[in-house]
This record gives structure tokens, sequence and C-alpha cells, in this order.
């Protein structure tokens, strides 16, 4: 079983989030692709470009969308992707250990790693005991 995974962010944050994913899991067990939806973008090209990235990811077991911001564009592209024949799942609030906790747990169907891609992104936050 492989799901892709596809980071829809703002600019600058989905790479800066593999390469921190790559520091810590040199190799990558999943295929991790993503799309940065610059400030003027035109989201019906950037809508395109992103069904492109999620069908080369899809090897056949989905592709989880994990998106920085809910009601953002990049949230929304993805949103609209399963429209567009895109079998996937989308997760917003993307942050570091979300994407690790879906990395540590490569071999889970689609509809699970999404839970694991919320359980992971809530339980790396912590708030220190001032």
């Amino acid at each position: 079983m492989s799901v892709g995974v596809l980071l829809l962010t703002h600019e600058a944050v989905g790479s800066a989030l593999v390469t921190a994913a790559q520091h810590v899991l040199p190799d990558l067990p999943l295929h991790v692709d993503a799309v940065e939806v610059p400030p003027c973008a035109d989201p019906d090209i950037m809508r395109d470009l992103t069904a492109t990235h999620a069908r080369a990811l899809d090897q056949g077991d989905g592709v989880l969308a994990l998106s920085d911001l809910y009601g953002a564009t990049p949230c929304n592209i993805g949103l609209s992707l399963s429209e567009l024949g895109v079998r996937m799942r989308c997760v917003s609030g993307l942050n570091l250990p979300m994407l690790l906790r879906v990395l540590n747990y490569a071999e889970r169907p689609l509809d699970e790693l999404a839970e694991i891609a919320a359980s992971g992104g809530r339980g790396g936050i912590f708030i220190d005991h001032a």
C-alpha cells in the first residue's frame, strides 16, 4: 500500500516542511510532493496544476492532501480535487508533527492516514506550564 502525500500550502511552506521531514527521515517512506500557491496565483490554473501533481502521486491507493490553513486557497483547491476524479482526503492545519506522523504510518490506508494526520498535528502542539 502506498498513499501519495501532497502538501498544499502558501509559498515556501511546503518545501520547507519536506526538507525538515527529510532531515528526520532521510529516506521518506511515501512519495511526497508540494504545491505552493503564490499570493496572486490564478486559482483555476493552480487547481489544474495541483490535479496533475495529485494524479502523478496516486499509485492506486489515493492521495492524502495536507494543507496549511483551512479556508485558504491551497486548502480550497485540495477540497475541490475530488470533483476532478482524484481519490483523496484533505486534512488542514499542516505542521511538521502531522507530516512525520503520516510518514511513520506509511503502510496504513488513505482514510486511516487522514485520521493519523489529524491526531499527529494535534499531538504535536505543546503548551508550557508557566
